[in-house]
């Protein structure tokens, strides 16, 4: 089947005159949603509900850990993974036909490992402790073991969705085309930085986790922190199909070319900031 795509979905969107419509646009949106990619559609609408339930405890519930409100970090990664599943499962919808029977069974594993991540999160919030490199006892060692299992699970679905991306042409402009294929590179890339947090067994570099940081993110202000890069990484998966889509409209000639120095600027950032982190020293 011939899958909607963002660049012809976007290219009959109406002008700036049109504005009080785009609550319509984003309900379209969503409802191409359900009709592409159920799995991930429905993820997402649960980390919705679960980062409603984080915000209502938030003035409720004044234990720490790791220096910040026991559910801040369920309601960041709650936020996190709506952008994820959604982005993923539009941009998967732009695959074309042949792949779709893969992209279903993708979609499960994703959506597997984000739930399995989640509730992991979760349990460990209300226990009061820390979800991540958490092996103080014979059970945190099970659930972090467990996600480290579904972490795994997810980075292979994204490597697959990868492939496909590069051994099928997906629909669209030539720039968004490049946006995608290189969005979902540079996201694995930023997942595999996880991987030197847990060879750490913290995100903090010269310092214990939980010591001052930037207000909301929580980033170190006082040493190097490894989840600033990871975080970079991950979000091409939204920034780069944007910055190809955009091309393609404002200079669709030479759009694969700057979607390719784009994503090239953004790797590097995202490798400076490895770097910096791993040197100890904090963003700011």
């Amino acid at each position: 089947m011939k899958t909607l795509s963002l660049a012809d979905f976007s290219s009959n969107a109406p002008g700036p005159a049109a504005a009080p419509g785009l609550g319509q646009r984003l309900a379209e949106t969503l409802r191409v949603l359900h009709r592409v990619n159920q799995p991930l559609a429905y993820t997402g609408w649960l980390n919705v509900g679960l980062a409603a339930l984080a915000l209502a405890l938030l003035p409720l519930d004044h234990r720490h850990v790791t220096g910040a409100l026991v559910w801040v970090k369920p309601l960041k990664f709650s936020l996190s993974i709506v952008a994820y599943t959604w982005t993923l499962a539009w941009l998967l919808a732009d695959l074309p036909a042949p792949t779709q029977r893969a992209v279903r069974r993708l979609s499960g594993g994703v959506a597997l490992s984000m739930v399995v991540e989640q509730a992991v999160i979760f349990i460990q919030a209300g226990r009061g402790t820390t979800s991540h490199y958490n092996v103080s006892s014979p059970l945190n060692g099970v659930l972090f073991g467990l996600m480290g299992v579904f972490i795994v699970v997810n980075t292979a679905m994204t490597s697959w969705a990868l492939y496909l991306a590069w051994r099928y042409r997906p629909h669209g402009p030539a720039g968004y085309v490049w946006g995608l294929r290189l969005g979902l590179l540079v996201f694995l890339v930023g997942s595999v930085l996880g991987g030197f947090m847990i060879h750490n067994q913290q995100h903090t570099v010269g310092a214990p986790d939980g010591g001052p940081g930037l207000p909301g993110l929580g980033w170190s202000t006082a040493a190097g922190d490894l989840r600033i890069a990871h975080f970079l990484g991950m979000h091409a998966l939204q920034a780069l199909p944007l910055l190809g889509w955009a091309l393609s409209r404002q200079v669709p000639r030479r759009a694969a070319l700057l979607t390719w120095l784009g994503a090239a600027v953004y790797t590097a950032a995202v490798g400076g900031l490895l770097l910096q982190a791993l040197a100890g020293r904090p963003l700011l």
